[in-house]
């Protein structure tokens, strides 16, 4: 636990010659187009793909980047669930999101 109260959850590491963290590409849009894409704060939704008003906009891996670094004493996290995986990714340092969560989605 940091000293703002949040956990950082260990990464799942990826083997290709060494270990390394996956991180989501900051230029990537945060967007599932059929099941749950959000950005939340503290477990909170501060974007998400159904409310983001204009479908053919959604939040860049950049702009959540930005929120976080304006406010980063909180867990804030990716959150993508779609039909054939699912995938978490925690803010561990600027410009940091590393995948610390995935699933095989709710199919």
């Amino acid at each position: 636990m940091n000293q703002t109260g949040w956990q950082k959850v260990s990464a799942i590491e990826e083997e290709n010659g060494g270990k390394r963290n996956i991180l989501f590409p900051l230029d990537c849009e945060i967007t599932v187009g059929f099941g749950y894409a959000a950005l939340e704060r503290d477990g909170v939704p501060m974007f998400t793909e159904d409310t983001c008003g204009d479908h053919d906009v959604p939040l860049t891996g950049a702009q959540a980047e930005a929120m976080a670094a304006s406010d980063p004493d909180h867990d804030w996290r990716i959150e993508l669930w779609a039909p054939l995986y699912g995938q978490t990714y925690q803010r561990h340092a600027p410009g940091e999101w590393v995948l610390i969560k995935k699933s095989k989605g709710f199919a």
